[in-house]
């Protein structure tokens, strides 16, 4: 009888599992990353970030108007806090090294394996997408070839799709098979002409 009761638990367990991969397979999610020119820029100030870890105020931190800083902000439904979420960096000499030349509006850059029925599906999309969109280049790299840039850009599985957005940042990412109309979707936003 317990025999039992644990093969349903490692069932049910195994069946939450997988409908919640499937959920997240190939949906495009907004990333926070900048380029290390733009890095200073994100970064909060050591001085008007607040120690959490401090019980009391820190005087060398107050503004100039004798007030403190306030306290850490609150993190989103992701567990980011504004300020904080564009840590990692994405050196340029990384993604040119990968195929990706600055100036494109937008890149589509897919990290495939040699045998994987997925990448071929992703390379089909994303093929039809650029044909589809102009300003928009598609660039497969071998993730076996490239494991440095696997490991520095955190692709976990293939296919990983990255969208490198005019000045090199990577703005959305997608793992599995995204759908033809969620990336036009997702790249409209990059491809508007700048409003005055």
């Amino acid at each position: 009888m317990t025999g039992l009761l644990v093969a349903a638990l490692v069932l049910a367990g195994a069946t939450a599992f997988g409908l919640w991969r499937r959920s997240r397979a190939g949906r495009l999610r907004a990333v926070a990353t900048v380029t290390p020119h733009r890095r200073a820029a994100t970064m909060p100030d050591a001085a008007t970030t607040p120690d959490v870890h401090r019980a009391t105020p820190d005087p060398a931190a107050a503004a100039p108007d004798g007030t403190t800083a306030d306290p850490a902000p609150a993190a989103d439904a992701h567990g980011r806090t504004p300020g904080r979420a564009a840590t990692d960096t994405v050196p340029p000499e990384l993604l040119a090294g990968l195929g990706v030349e600055a100036g494109v509006p937008v890149t589509l850059l897919q990290f495939s394996s040699a045998f994987c029925a997925p990448c071929r599906a992703t390379r089909r999309v994303l093929t039809e997408v650029t044909g589809v969109l102009d300003g928009v280049r598609h660039v497969e790299v071998d993730a076996e070839s490239h494991l440095d840039a696997v490991r520095a850009l955190k692709v976990w599985r293939t296919p990983t799709v990255l969208v490198v957005d005019g000045e090199g940042r990577i703005v959305q990412r997608a793992s599995g098979v995204p759908a033809k109309a969620q990336v036009i979707a997702a790249l409209a936003p990059l491809l508007a002409p700048a409003r005055p």
